[in-house]
């Protein structure tokens, strides 16, 4: 059963899509070298709070885990930054502020995070254009929606391919969450009786997506500049 429902549904005024169709190949090609990732596995969006081991202090890590890690803390920039700017913009109120601030410290602490454990071996922060979905509600909420299930989708299809016990360990903690943020906007997106009503968990089980299936979302949004 799925848990994400497909794009069109999640981005009912177009801001996803309308973005999307300006993206072409060029772009998704600098969100893969700016994520550090080249066959390596892709990951959820999320940054692993736990017992990851220090990196930076010379531990041994298979290099396919730091890809990983890596790719996680490219998808940690990208949230960091578009929560941050939504507060920044000042167009959200209520609920929806509430959350943004909440998730904008999550994230920003995710970042803060891996790039202490990878040291060296972090990827640079890329340039953001979120293209105007932050600057108005039903646009942030749509794209805020659409970055948080993604992401809980991305852990579930490679936590397979996680090869440190510790990380792997990690990373389920955090994948819990993930996915109360996208409970939690859902919730808000679908309240108020000016959409379709949708529960915030309407399956018993999620479904993993492949790692086309996430650079396909993430990288067509063109949210990735530089």
């Amino acid at each position: 059963m799925t848990y994400l429902p497909p794009l069109e549904e999640l981005d009912r005024d177009g801001a996803i899509q309308e973005t999307a169709e300006k993206a072409d190949a060029e772009t998704r090609s600098a969100f893969l070298r700016k994520a550090g990732v080249g066959v390596g596995a892709v990951v959820a969006g999320s940054a692993f709070a736990g017992a990851i081991p220090g990196i930076a202090r010379g531990q041994a890590v298979p290099q396919s885990d730091i890809d990983i890690l890596n790719f996680a803390l490219t998808l940690e920039f990208l949230e960091s930054a578009f929560y941050a700017e939504a507060v920044a913009k000042k167009k959200l109120s209520g609920e929806t502020l509430r959350f943004a601030r909440v998730v904008a410290n999550h994230e920003a602490t995710h970042v803060k995070f891996l790039q202490k454990a990878l040291g060296a071996k972090a990827v640079p922060k890329p340039k953001f254009d979120f293209k105007g979905t932050t600057e108005t509600m039903p646009k942030f909420q749509a794209t805020a929606d659409v970055l948080e299930n993604t992401g809980v989708q991305a852990y579930l299809g490679q936590a397979g391919l996680i090869k440190t016990k510790s990380i792997l360990g990690a990373a389920a903690s955090i994948a819990t969450v993930e996915a109360r943020h996208a409970a939690w906007i859902r919730d808000i997106r679908f309240s108020g009786g000016k959409t379709s009503p949708q529960t915030p968990a309407p399956a018993a089980f999620d479904d993993a997506f492949s790692k086309a299936k996430i650079l396909a979302i993430v990288g067509s949004t063109g949210f990735i500049v530089s």
